[in-house]
């Protein structure tokens, strides 16, 4: 039979030399023999209760109550180990879920940083103007769609920001490009349902959202100067593309 000494059953199970000597005192884990000099054996027997006690032990029982399972006549080896790992399967997935919990609120708080200002979501416009542009979106289509679309613009970083942004200046060049087809033209029917959906990005456009919006192109002079200063005259071409593009029923007609 393999004997072990208090010292290798110590680094054996990862327990010190004295929580051994304890658990002997209080009769938890009796050593398999003694010799004359004094020391301490354990054999297999004693290995298993001690693989027990720390299973127990990290199911946070109480000494006394894990020595009163252990010594139950019908106290069933296998049937405990089960029993354990039933337990520590539980745990691993209450773990497991609090773990995915903190490295949500880890990301959130990183990513404070990273969030989108009032300031940023509302730039090209002076403080004075946000209210009144605010007031006016919730006027026009209702202050959910207002909230709504801040809260898609809040939701992106300032890499998604910066992308969505750079997608806009690329439709209104293109659209640039195109100013001599007529508004009803395929090519430009494509660019303006790329607009569109990048409109729907921040909130759902709706025919009667997407014509007032064209027509605020141009009956708003901060909109008119917006598009007109990529050149003159693109609010009201992009408003005329915009209105055969709802007259099409939200499509390309080809």
């Amino acid at each position: 039979m393999v004997k072990y000494s208090v010292k290798q059953l110590s680094k054996l199970a990862s327990v010190t030399a004295k929580t051994l000597h304890h658990y002997d005192a209080i009769g938890i884990l009796k050593p398999a023999e003694r010799a004359e000099s004094g020391y301490r054996y354990y054999g297999k027997s004693e290995l298993l209760r001690l693989q027990q006690i720390l299973f127990y032990k990290e199911l946070d029982y109480p000494l006394e109550e894990i020595k009163h399972i252990l010594d139950q006549p019908d106290f069933d080896l296998v049937e405990s180990l089960e029993r354990h790992r039933n337990a520590l399967l539980k745990r691993t997935e209450r773990l497991s879920e609090l773990l995915n919990t903190i490295d949500k609120t880890i990301q959130t708080l990183k990513s404070k940083d990273d969030m989108i200002s009032d300031e940023e979501m509302y730039a090209g416009f002076s403080k004075e103007e946000v209210p009144q542009i605010r007031q006016e979106v919730t006027d026009r289509w209702g202050k959910e769609q207002l909230e709504g679309a801040e809260k898609n613009i809040r939701q992106m970083d300032k890499s998604e920001w910066s992308d969505t942004k750079q997608e806009a200046e690329e439709i209104n060049r293109w659209l640039v490009n195109l100013m001599h087809l007529d508004p009803t033209s395929v090519e430009v029917q494509r660019v303006v349902f790329e607009h569109f959906k990048h409109l729907n990005k921040f909130y759902k456009v709706k025919d009667k959202i997407y014509r007032g919006l064209g027509e605020m192109y141009t009956e708003d002079e901060r909109f008119k100067m917006y598009y007109d200063a990529y050149k003159e005259g693109l609010a009201v071409f992009l408003n005329d593309a915009i209105q055969v593009f709802c007259d099409n029923g939200l499509k390309v007609e080809s």
